[in-house]
Parts: C-alpha cells; sequence; structure tokens
C-alpha cells in the first residue's frame, strides 16, 4: 500500500518532492509507532527513493537574455541604480545571492581593483572589479546609499536603512528583472540562473572545466 501511494505520488512530481514526502512519511509512521498508535512500526515499509545528481541540464540564460534583464533598472531612479548594480555582479562574477547580501563597503578594493567575496563555509575570495561592475557601484554608493549605522553595501530603499534581509531579496530583485524583460525564469532560483549561465557562455566560448571551476569559486570540479 506505501509502495503504491507513492509510486502514484512520483508520476506527476520531481524526484526531490517524492524524497520529501517519504521522509515525512517515515517520521509519521515512527511517531505513530512510539506512541502506540500501531503495532508495527511501518517507517519500515517506506522505500527508499533514489535522487539523480544532476539528472537534467541546469537552466540558463542566452546572452541576449542576459543583457536584456540587466538593461531593465531605471539608472534615473536610486532603486534602478541598486538593482543594477546587483545585477551585474550576478551576471559578470556569478556571484550567489547570499554572497551579495554579505558585502560589506571594507570588502571594496578601489585601489587594487577587486572585490572580497564572503563565500561558503567563511571562505574569502578575490576577484577582480571590473570596469563595468565598478562603475556601477560607484554611481550607487556615491548618490544613493546615503548614511547608514550598516556596513553593508546594498540597504533596503525604505525604513529602516539597514542591509537587505537575505538572498531572498535578490530573488526578489532578479524577479522583477525578468519580469520587465518580458522573459519566464527557466527554473527555480532566478538569481541562480545567472551563475549557470556564465558557465554555459565560458564553456562556449571554449573555456576548460577547470577554468569554469575557478571562476565560480567551486572546491570541487564535482560542483562544475
Amino acid at each position: 500500500m506505501i509502495g503504491d501511494f507513492l509510486r502514484n505520488y512520483s508520476r506527476s512530481r520531481s524526484s526531490g518532492t517524492v524524497h520529501i514526502m517519504a521522509a515525512a512519511l517515515r517520521s509519521f509512521f515512527r511517531f505513530l509507532y512510539r506512541h502506540e498508535e500501531t503495532v508495527i512500526d511501518f517507517s519500515r515499509s517506506v522505500p527508499s527513493i533514489r535522487r539523480s545528481c544532476q539528472a537534467e541540464v541546469p537552466a540558463f540564460l542566452s546572452s541576449q537574455e542576459v543583457e536584456r534583464i540587466i538593461s531593465t533598472p531605471d539608472l534615473s531612479m536610486p532603486r534602478g541604480r541598486r538593482d543594477h548594480a546587483i545585477l551585474l555582479l550576478l551576471a559578470r562574477l556569478g556571484l550567489r545571492a547570499g554572497e551579495i547580501v554579505s558585502m560589506e563597503l571594507d570588502d571594496i578594493c578601489w585601489r587594487t581593483g577587486e572585490i572580497l567575496i564572503r563565500g561558503k563555509g567563511r571562505i574569502m575570495d578575490r576577484l577582480p572589479l571590473l570596469l563595468e561592475i565598478g562603475e556601477a557601484l560607484a554611481l550607487y554608493l556615491r548618490k544613493d546609499r546615503g548614511d547608514s549605522v550598516s556596513r553593508k553595501v546594498f540597504l533596503r530603499m525604505i525604513a529602516p536603512r539597514i542591509g537587505l534581509c537575505g538572498p531572498a531579496a535578490i530573488g526578489h530583485i532578479v524577479r522583477l528583472a525578468f519580469a520587465r524583460a518580458g522573459i519566464r525564469p527557466p527554473g527555480r532560483g532566478a538569481a541562480y540562473i545567472f551563475r549557470h549561465s556564465l558557465a554555459t557562455k565560458m564553456i562556449r566560448n571554449g573555456a576548460s572545466l577547470y577554468e569554469i571551476s575557478q571562476a565560480l569559486r567551486h572546491r570541487s570540479q564535482a560542483s562544475t
């Protein structure tokens, strides 16, 4: 019965979703057994769900779509100048949403032309401050950021004027840019699509797996 249920459930759902359902069933059946609602521990009857790693090609954008999205913010408005700088960091450097949120003023090394990135596992990386990104950051910082007790580079546009609340704020900015460009995000994790798109562009231009791994700051080429 349990196996039949999961087989029917899996017909229109991803392996990840089915895996979560199986885990929930195991927890539920263990709860029933420990509270003596059942005389048999049915959690042992829930089959394991096989999950294939990278079974599908990650979603990505064409170079034309990336440029279209980057061009959507209104640069005559403070919000537009902030969002434009964020989109450039995503598209040109392949930064993760969390890395942009955690970026602080002292992380921008104007003299050496570098940006300090606070990556996963508290690992610090230095990336080149590309001219296009530097100009966008300078414009936002000079005209729009204003004074704040926060040292975060990117602040909320409304009070309290503190750093963005988390990666979800970057996702919201990206989804609005997609909507303005008339492009539907090809998959979940709208901000992460820029990372996939950068890797795709690099490999199409002849970059090696090692070079892409270095650009995306992967600790293992298995991730790449």
